[in-house]
């Protein structure tokens, strides 16, 4: 007896080498003459099989093994069809888009200081770095499509990737679009006085699902056009706002009490929405598979697009304290059309109004088109949820965008921007703390797995984005508890799912 990989015994007796070579001449003959899909239904038919479940995911008949080499020749290749300019413009893109047009308001209601309030933006972004590097090892090492819950089923289980998953299907990814959805409608209705922002809401997101399940190439000319159009507005907002007069003294340099400002709880509470707002740093690492060289394209497309948007948020920021009134931004939610008016005057400001819609539909399109790759990816692993991972001609996973657009629509139903953040920033941190220590765990495990990037500076990324999550998380559950305890009953609930489902297939 001998054991193979998996510490099963293996039988090495001369009857054994004469049954496998019966299974061997067995394969070679339906290779060489593969039945015709009738002939597979009466085998399945005659001979009852035991199939694949979520506690036996190996196929565990000789038959069903020729069945499955015979089906994996159809399959085609995956389309490989994102270059790196189009994954740096879905990085900067899903970052750039309601946060850094809404959060600022819910900022100075609790922190009065200018170096704190732009210290917010820069641990924020330092945290996005150091994720995005680590999702950049993680993407190259193992590539495909899912992001957090390929790799949390990679590293640690796949229960621990089906929770990641479920929590992006059902709320990561809705939300964001759901609460782009809700500043689109107030935008709106403050530029052109007319409509009602819920209506409008939801026909934004109707219409930017129905583009999204046209063809992938179109799509993407979309977004490399719309994240332009985005960044010269900020750009315009930036250079005018150096040239307007100052409306308040701000302060760019610490000053006595900066330093407990910034290590307090309304600190880590207020990083909650800044995070919120840099969100989209791990965006390519979702579409793997659809990014052409991944290994080189994901980890360079994460570190040019987040780096740039850290330098854009603290500008703009900036501009958006020197020139605004702090009375005016506190409590608001289009803090965007508040500071354009006193930078462009009413009539620009109107204007500018009016491009922040056409990026905030642009952040949508974003979002609409990489949540349901992780469905998919979800759909086509588990038998459960086989019918999302289900794709149309062109390759679009028509299924997994339906029921990405119904939790958005449910999510619109709340109306609360604030509580829709809070419900979901929680479970989120959790499964990105999960995946970059992943990089950790990934190193000891499988030290020698290919590695065509490598996180800079190892091990302070990881370490760095730890510590800053975990302090959010601490402050998040003790002074929000209701709905932070949602949030982590929605990844709880991902994981009964999938060991309910495993016992009831279990055989």
């Amino acid at each position: 007896m001998a054991s193979d990989n998996s510490g099963k015994s293996r039988d090495l007796t001369p009857r054994s080498f004469e049954t496998n070579k019966k299974s061997r001449d067995a394969d070679k003959r339906f290779r060489t003459n593969p039945p015709t899909d009738a002939g597979l239904i009466m085998n399945l038919n005659a001979t009852p099989k035991q199939f694949a479940s979520p506690d036996n995911f190996g196929i565990v008949d000789s038959t069903m093994t020729a069945i499955a080499e015979h089906s994996s020749v159809k399959s085609p290749p995956p389309r490989r069809t994102v270059g790196f300019v189009t994954a740096s413009s879905i990085v900067i893109a899903n970052i750039i888009g309601t946060g850094i047009f809404t959060s600022l308001g819910f900022q100075v209601a609790d922190i009065q200081s200018g170096f704190a309030l732009l210290m917010l933006w820069v641990v924020g972004g330092i945290a996005a770095l150091c994720g995005a590097l680590c999702y950049g090892e993680l993407s190259a090492a193992l590539p495909r499509s899912g992001g957090e819950y390929h790799f949390l089923s990679k590293i640690y289980h796949p229960a621990l990737g089906f929770m990641a998953g479920f929590v992006s299907a059902t709320v990561g990814f809705a939300a964001p679009v759901a609460l782009a959805a809700m500043a689109f409608g107030k935008y709106f209705v403050g530029v052109f006085g007319v409509g009602s922002p819920v209506l409008l809401s939801f026909v934004v997101v109707w219409v930017v699902t129905a583009f999204h399940l046209g063809n992938l190439r179109v799509g993407s000319a979309f977004q490399n056009i719309s994240t332009l159009v985005k960044l010269v507005l900020i750009g315009a907002l930036i250079a005018a706002g150096l040239f307007v007069p100052l409306k308040q003294p701000i302060n760019l340099l610490p000053a006595p009490g900066d330093t407990m400002s910034i290590f307090s709880g309304p600190f880590a509470i207020a990083l909650v929405y800044v995070m919120y707002s840099y969100s989209g740093w791990n965006a390519t690492a979702y579409i793997t598979g659809e990014i052409k060289r991944p290994e080189k394209t994901v980890p360079r497309s994460l570190l040019v697009g987040t780096g740039l948007v850290i330098v854009i948020y603290v500008l703009l920021n900036a501009v958006f304290l020197a020139t605004t009134p702090l009375g005016e931004l506190k409590g608001q939610l289009e803090v965007a059309l508040i500071a354009s008016k006193h930078i462009f005057g009413s009539a620009g400001g109107r204007a500018t109004g009016a491009v922040i819609c056409f990026g905030l539909i642009s952040s949508i399109s974003s979002m609409t088109w990489i949540g349901p790759r992780v469905t998919m990816s979800m759909g086509e692993d588990h038998w459960l949820l086989r019918l999302l991972g289900r794709k149309n001609r062109h390759g679009i996973p028509t299924n997994a965008i339906v029921l990405q657009l119904l939790m958005v629509n449910l999510l619109l139903l709340t109306r609360s921007f604030e509580d829709v953040v809070r419900y979901t920033q929680f479970s989120l941190l959790v499964c990105s703390l999960l995946a970059v220590l992943g990089v950790i765990v990934l190193r000891f495990t499988h030290p020698k797995i290919t590695r065509p990037y490598r996180v800079w500076l190892y091990p302070v990324p990881p370490a760095v984005f730890s510590v800053i999550t975990i302090w959010m998380m601490f402050y998040l559950l003790r002074w929000h508890t209701a709905e932070s305890l949602a949030g982590l009953g929605t990844a709880l609930c991902g994981l009964l799912i999938y060991f309910g489902a495993g016992k009831r297939h279990s055989p």
